[in-house]
């Protein structure tokens, strides 16, 4: 059977993949529906970068800090129920941001947006949690690819209507139509049979949530061969949410046409997160080359920005966001796969939340740095565009020298006596544990 018809087949018959996965398309078209909306409801106050490069902080911080707290929810409660009520939490705080009426109510949207981020702290590691669960072993990968171009196709949708919408029927339309994507999502999270695999053994371990926020940083620390994939976004993110950030201004400084350029570019980057994953199966096919995959993945991320930094053609800056997107959204696909095969389902939204934290943590960093940068005047936005891009080809050669070397030396420690399709079939090596029980 071709990939393409595993696809359809995957959506046709597992019902329960098929309501999550329509689930996460509703809510993720919603979340980039309203996203011009939010940007231009800042621009209309006010026209700091530092304040738009805020409130994409201020998201990263709140959804950073919260992780560990939104893992040990994932891992001790139904992850269903969490992912259920975090869509009908995030269409009333998406409803309270019409109160914004004036520039002295700004700062209404931070703190609303914060609290969102704080909910999809925990919806998202419960719903990379839950694929697992109710896919098959052989479906996974399938599995993950399909939410991976759903999610590219959404946000190109998304961020294209999104831009025009924002321009044609104002602000206060785009939160409307925000808020029912979220409730319509929860429809069909309630409608998802999640197994509920933790024994009652691993869930009275964690009565305590400072304990169980202890014990699962242990784990990850310990396992050497989950931290390693777990550490793949956060290194791409020393400059993509940096750069990210910046087509934001280079659609307003560089090419002038303000939410429909920022649609275009946006789009061009949902396209390119779309092509990658299916490039990289057939380029590495082998799961035991992942990690060295990723390694070129970010190269191709840096060398299409520095491209980027240097042309103010818009048909020609869509199609190297597209070559760049590619690559990170190879290394998002990768990462995620290796995590959810090499992890055991007790410690998996813990291990999903902690790498949450940490390329958050990450991003926001580098969005500030760059948008410090710029605000003080000490260096170009196309300069800076280069700047970051070339941080993350140095980035992706650091990757192969510690990174790439490491797992390879595990492969051959750990695996050495065993063929490689057991190899692509990791459980994984140190893991392989029995079937955990339902509750």
């Amino acid at each position: 059977m071709s990939s393409e018809n595993a696809y359809i087949r995957l959506i046709r018959t597992n019902s329960n993949f098929r309501n999550l996965w329509i689930s996460q398309s509703i809510a993720n078209f919603g979340d980039w529906f309203g996203m011009l909306a939010i940007y231009a409801l800042i621009q209309q106050y006010t026209d700091s970068e530092i304040l738009i490069g805020l409130i994409i902080v201020v998201k990263l911080m709140s959804f950073s800090v919260f992780s560990p707290v939104a893992g040990y929810l994932t891992d001790r409660y139904s992850r269903k129920k969490l992912m259920f009520w975090c869509d009908i939490g995030r269409a009333g705080i998406v409803l309270l941001l019409l109160l914004v009426q004036n520039e002295t109510m700004l700062p209404l949207v931070y703190v609303l947006i914060s609290i969102q981020m704080m909910m999809a702290a925990i919806f998202e590691p419960a719903k990379s949690s839950s694929i697992p669960n109710i896919t098959s072993r052989e479906e996974l990968v399938t599995a993950n690819v399909i939410s991976t171009l759903s999610w590219s196709i959404i946000f190109t949708l998304g961020m294209a209507i999104g831009g025009f919408a924002t321009a044609a029927f104002g602000i206060a339309v785009v939160f409307v139509l925000n808020a029912l994507t979220y409730l319509v999502s929860a429809i069909f999270i309630q409608k998802t049979q999640i197994p509920y695999l933790r024994t009652r053994e691993e869930l009275e371990s964690m009565t305590s949530p400072l304990d169980g926020i202890r014990k699962g940083f242990i784990f990850l620390r310990g396992e050497q061969q989950i931290l390693r994939p777990a550490l793949a976004k956060a290194w791409l993110e020393i400059s993509i949410g940096a750069l990210v950030y910046m087509l934001i201004l280079i659609a307003d400084d560089i090419l002038m046409m303000g939410s429909i350029g920022l649609g275009l570019l946006y789009a061009s980057r949902g396209l390119g997160t779309a092509i990658g994953p299916v490039v990289i199966r057939r380029f590495f096919p082998d799961e035991t080359k992942w990690i060295q995959a990723i390694g070129i993945c970010m190269a191709l991320v840096g060398f299409g920005y520095m491209l980027v930094g240097l042309t103010s053609t818009v048909w020609i800056m869509m199609i190297l966001v597209v070559f760049a997107h590619a690559g990170s959204g190879a290394n998002w696909v990768i990462s995620t796969i290796l995590i959810q095969k090499r992890t055991p389902d007790e410690y998996r939204g813990r291990v999903f939340s902690t790498e949450w934290l940490i390329f958050t943590l990450v991003e926001s960093v580098s969005v500030m740095i760059a948008a410090s940068l710029l605000y003080f005047n000490i260096i170009s936005l196309s300069g800076n565009v280069i700047l970051f891009g070339a941080l993350l080809v140095v980035a992706s050669i650091f990757w192969h020298l510690i990174i790439t070397r490491r797992e390879r030396g595990w492969q051959q420690k750990v695996l050495k006596d065993i063929t490689v399709p057991e190899v692509q079939n990791l459980a994984t090596a140190s893991h392989l544990g029995k079937q955990k029980a339902r509750i």
